[in-house]
């Protein structure tokens, strides 16, 4: 039966509902119940260093026995820097664009010599490297983590795109990934670093084309449709997260280029 009523054993009050102490079994009223306050001889327990609990196998998933690490630098004190991992599947990037670049040319007929499909092909790449590494530098200005990687799904639709007739040419073996503490402006930024380079190179050609001519129309072209393609404001495009940031600079950014893309077409 529950004691309901019993005597403070360190007061002598009689108390209703009496708190029974869990070291020396006790019954106190609501000022002694703690084994301080009614100088309880089994205090020492209370103070005694406990074993830690033994490892379960309810405790594996928590402490997971492999390790995994990665070359991640939040802040690092070298601003604009490459890792070698990095370097390599830049590389591998760039084999893959390029490789996409020769058979886009060899397609449309843009190139009548070997010199001038060499030419293309290299600036076909050099947009696309230089959109990457605008991502990149741009991050690494906010003091953020990032390096381009390739993406086995995007690489190998790259690496299919080669072998197909323009209309079906996607180029898209990797992104920059980025870690660290990024806030919506940072991240508008930072996306908006790649299409924005390539609104200034296709600029800049349009500038040289009209003075000598030659290839630098379709340079203008490929990087005003880069820019362009990137700032559809959908999915995991560039243009969704500056759309997020700033509506009035991605209007600006992406009438622009569409004005480049008309015009450079139609002088292509």
């Amino acid at each position: 039966m529950l004691k309901t009523t019993a005597k403070c054993q360190c007061c002598g009050n009689d108390v209703v509902l009496p708190f029974n102490c869990s070291y020396c079994g006790g019954s106190f009223c609501a000022e002694h119940r703690i084994p301080e306050s009614h100088a309880c001889p089994e205090t020492w327990r209370a103070k005694a260093p406990r074993e830690a609990p033994p490892i379960t196998t309810r405790d594996w998933s928590k402490k997971p026995s492999y390790k995994y690490t990665i070359s991640y630098t939040p802040r690092s004190s070298r601003i604009f820097w490459f890792s070698p991992t990095e370097l390599k599947h830049l590389t591998l990037g760039t084999l893959l664009v390029m490789g996409v670049g020769l058979s886009y040319f060899l397609f449309t007929g843009f190139a009548s010599t070997w010199l001038t499909l060499a030419g293309l092909s290299i600036a076909f790449t050099w947009s696309f490297l230089l959109h990457e590494i605008a991502h990149k530098f741009s991050a690494q200005h906010f003091h953020l983590w990032a390096e381009f990687r390739l993406t086995m799904q995007g690489a190998l639709i790259t690496l299919i795109s080669i072998f197909l007739p323009p209309p079906f040419k996607i180029i898209s073996p990797g992104a920059v990934m980025i870690v660290g503490s990024v806030t919506k402006e940072t991240a508008g930024k930072t996306a908006l670093s790649g299409p924005l380079t390539n609104i200034l190179i296709s600029i800049v050609c349009v500038l040289i084309a009209t003075i000598t001519q030659g290839i630098f129309w379709i340079v203008a072209f490929i990087n005003a449709i880069l820019a362009a393609f990137n700032l559809i404001p959908f999915g995991i495009m560039d243009g969704l997260k500056v759309f997020r940031w700033n509506k009035k600079v991605w209007t600006v950014a992406f009438i622009a280029a569409m004005i480049l893309t008309g015009y450079t077409y139609l002088l292509v």
